[in-house]
């Protein structure tokens, strides 16, 4: 989760978050090659003395028409390889169903009988101490680590917004509609997140908490809650 004064990314906990922070890297470096050549310009014309040599216009014409469009294909290629890396979604191991309530989450595990439950935010008197304030809730979600997670988003009421930064995930959830992501926890921890879609008074007040555990600690949680 982050820290306090932190100014950067939350550590990647999954292979998407990862290929969303190299492709952040990589923005900023064509963001600050174009910074510098136009800073190099502007100083050039400040600073030169003026000339009565001119520039072929077709020439100049001709730079300024392809260079552009070529700083557009390497910011474009990898945004799009990445985009088709979250939309496709490959046998998940798990399906989790997740459903927006004002204020809180309830959660389905569609491959199990019976295994439903409701997460709401403990309120501050109740927080255990070393536990995170406004983040915590009363029921985790937990997941195996290393496997492929398929989350199916929706809403009961008003729009809300499934998000969890570390792990690259981030839906919409309407009501009468079924949006699905997916996600893989590349190591176990426990992960933070909070609805990110303005839903109500109490909007701050419902977070999401997924834990990545190794599979026979998730199985041994699985069976004991749906006993």
């Amino acid at each position: 989760m982050a820290n306090h004064s932190q100014f950067s990314f939350q550590d990647a906990s999954s292979p998407i978050m990862e290929e969303l922070l190299q492709f952040h890297d990589h923005a900023l470096m064509v963001a600050l090659a174009i910074c510098s050549l136009v800073l190099y310009l502007l100083t050039l014309m400040l600073t030169e003395k003026l000339t009565s040599n001119t520039v072929d216009a077709q020439a100049i014409e001709l730079v300024w028409t392809i260079l552009p469009a070529v700083v557009l294909i390497t910011l474009a290629l990898p945004s799009l390889r990445i985009l088709y890396m979250m939309d496709e979604i490959n046998e998940p191991d798990l399906t989790l169903k997740a459903i927006g309530h004002q204020w809180y989450w309830s959660y389905e595990y569609t491959d199990f009988k019976d295994l439903t439950f409701d997460s709401y935010m403990i309120p501050t008197p109740d927080l255990p101490l070393g536990h995170f304030r406004l983040l915590e809730v009363d029921h985790r979600v937990i997941v195996p680590t290393d496997s492929t997670v398929r989350v199916i988003v929706t809403a009961d009421d008003v729009l809300h917004s499934w998000a969890v930064p570390s792990l690259g995930v981030k839906t919409d959830a309407i009501p009468g509609r079924l949006n699905q992501t997916s996600f893989l926890a590349s190591r176990p921890g426990v992960y933070y997140g909070q609805c990110s879609e303005i839903c109500g008074a109490n909007h701050s007040f419902m977070p999401i908490v997924v834990e990545s555990a190794p599979l026979a600690e998730f199985e041994n949680w699985s069976s004991l809650l749906s006993s």
